[in-house]
């Protein structure tokens, strides 16, 4: 989980469906098909930071087994600079309902000398949430499981996508937001904690946002870790500019490039 890609984005079913897809999902008012956000990733190494790739995350109202379905894709890669003290190629697909409750999320990741991949697949019998978990380990076996809950499970992508519909307008500074999310193996306690208010200056366009700031932390081996803080636009669109990562071989950063097929205005924008 302690990667770039977990930061980095709804058709109804049948009648009998309908409570649990109400149950996980939640209006979308952040963004529309066509939305292309870039990144650029940095790198500290010995106090120094390298610029050492790029981020991409796409969105598109599609279709999902003949239903209507947004599709989401975020591919994160480092070039030649930091291949050479870690290999780092994400690439990330998410399907969800309209409503933005998953229905399939995909994996794969080239970490250093490990490739892997992890697939879920989402069904909602009786207002339960079920999960169809299958791993391809880095040493080539395939391990396939299976889990109900009772409260709605999200992934790294659909979590995002979720993230991005909060509304932040009554929260109080040190609020925290419960996400529990699941990956082939593992089901995992995290949450976000809102920091409140901060204007940022992106370094590689110029442009000044007012940003909301959370942090996401995941607890594990019996401590809370800050793995990412992010900055979001302060409007409707809630587009992450900035991103501060801690990651298992060191810190990292990302900043928005560009961006465009965005839903709405960007009020956020200081000129």
């Amino acid at each position: 989980m302690k990667r770039i890609a977990l930061l980095f984005i709804a058709c109804s079913l049948c009648l009998t469906n309908a409570g649990a897809q109400s149950k996980c999902g939640i209006q979308n008012t952040a963004f529309k098909s066509g939305e292309r956000l870039t990144y650029n990733l940095y790198f500290n190494w010995k106090f120094v930071w390298f610029k050492v790739g790029i981020a991409t995350m796409n969105t598109d109202l599609t279709t999902f087994e003949g239903k209507q379905a947004w599709r989401s894709s975020l591919v994160t890669g480092g070039n030649k600079r930091l291949d050479k003290f870690f290999v780092m190629r994400d690439t990330l697909l998410s399907y969800c309902n309209p409503d933005l409750s998953p229905l399939y999320f995909r994996k794969g990741s080239h970490e250093g000398k490990r490739y892997y991949v992890d697939e879920i697949w989402y069904s909602y019998p009786r207002g339960n949430c079920h999960l169809k978990k299958h791993a391809i380990t880095s040493s080539g076996e395939h391990l396939w499981s299976e889990n109900t809950y009772k409260q709605c499970i999200y992934d790294m992508m659909s979590i995002f996508l979720r993230a991005r519909n909060f509304d932040a307008t009554n929260m109080k500074e040190g609020d925290i937001i419960q996400l529990p999310i699941s990956d082939a193996s593992h089901l995992n306690n995290a949450w976000l904690q809102y920091r409140g208010h901060e204007t940022f200056k992106v370094e590689d366009t110029k442009e000044k946002f007012r940003c909301l700031v959370f942090s996401f932390f995941e607890r594990e081996n019996g401590k809370n870790h800050e793995l990412i803080r992010f900055f979001v636009t302060d409007d409707n669109n809630h587009i992450p500019v900035r991103l501060d990562m801690n990651l298992s071989f060191g810190s990292a950063k990302a900043y928005l490039k560009n961006y465009k097929g965005v839903r709405g205005e960007m009020t956020s924008k200081i000129n």
